[in-house]
């Protein structure tokens, strides 16, 4: 059994109800469960078991997410998108062997500073404007980054998003994208930390164990989805990426 043996009762009903709001999240806007995850099981796991616990759930949601409209639909998002899946991919599998090694609490303030700033900007009404001709070197400056935080903590979501939101993504096409990008990049979180020994014999049955509040909360969130039109669903995206930024700031100076 591992680190479930170990654990208490309490604990595994507060890592129950943290997946389940991740979840719902997660299915209203499509991103925000590792974050949350992470942020929400630290706070009284060890850090690398809480990365462990949210594994396997990211990727059966993301999965359920990319093909919420068909296979079709996902490869169109795939084919799309390979510039971005394939330097994310690279940086992940890379930076995920930095996890026992390198301090996080820079990395976090760095990503979550600007994230904030630019939805702060965008929700006062600005918006970006990416010159066609630097559309593939924004994509692959953005992948880079998302990839190099996940492979470290597990939550690439915020550059994505933000670079999505910033290219203006219909909502239907966002949250497909964001499952095909965030499924992938799940797939190779997975082989990069069963080498990095983050996801054990000893930690997989607790991730094993958060499944099924994970995809409860998403189809939770998805009804939710489903209700809000386009304009809503940016902001609410807006507010939400906030809130991600804010905190991966506050993990960076409190840690």
């Amino acid at each position: 059994m591992g680190i479930l043996a170990e654990l208490p009762l309490e604990a595994l009903v507060l890592a129950f109800f943290v997946t389940l709001f991740a979840g719902f999240v997660k299915g209203a806007v499509g991103f925000g469960m590792p974050l949350i995850m992470i942020s929400g099981l630290a706070t009284f796991l060890p850090v690398e078991v809480a990365l462990a616990a949210l594994i396997l759930p990211t990727v059966l949601t993301n999965g359920y997410q990319a093909l919420r409209q068909g296979v079709s639909a996902a490869v169109e998002a795939v084919s799309k998108f390979r510039v971005f899946l394939l330097v994310l991919l690279v940086m992940l599998l890379a930076s995920a062997q930095l996890v026992t090694h390198m301090p996080k609490d820079l990395l976090f303030i760095a990503i979550g500073v600007p994230i904030v700033l630019f939805c702060a900007m965008q929700l006062v009404g600005w918006s970006p404007r990416l010159r066609s001709e630097n559309r593939n070197r924004t994509e692959v400056l953005v992948a880079g980054v998302a990839g190099f935080v996940g492979g470290l903590s597990g939550v690439w979501g915020p550059p994505t998003v933000a670079y999505l939101t910033a290219i203006n993504t219909p909502k239907a096409e966002q949250m497909r994208v964001q499952g095909v990008i965030y499924g992938i990049g799940a797939v190779a979180l997975v082989v990069a930390h069963v080498k990095s020994g983050v996801l054990s014999a000893q930690t997989a049955p607790l991730s094993a164990m958060m499944l099924a509040p994970a995809l409860g909360g998403v189809l939770l969130g998805g009804h939710l989805h489903d209700l809000m039109p386009q304009r809503t669903f940016k902001r609410v995206t807006l507010i939400v990426l906030t809130l991600a930024g804010l905190n991966l700031i506050r993990k960076g100076v409190l840690g």
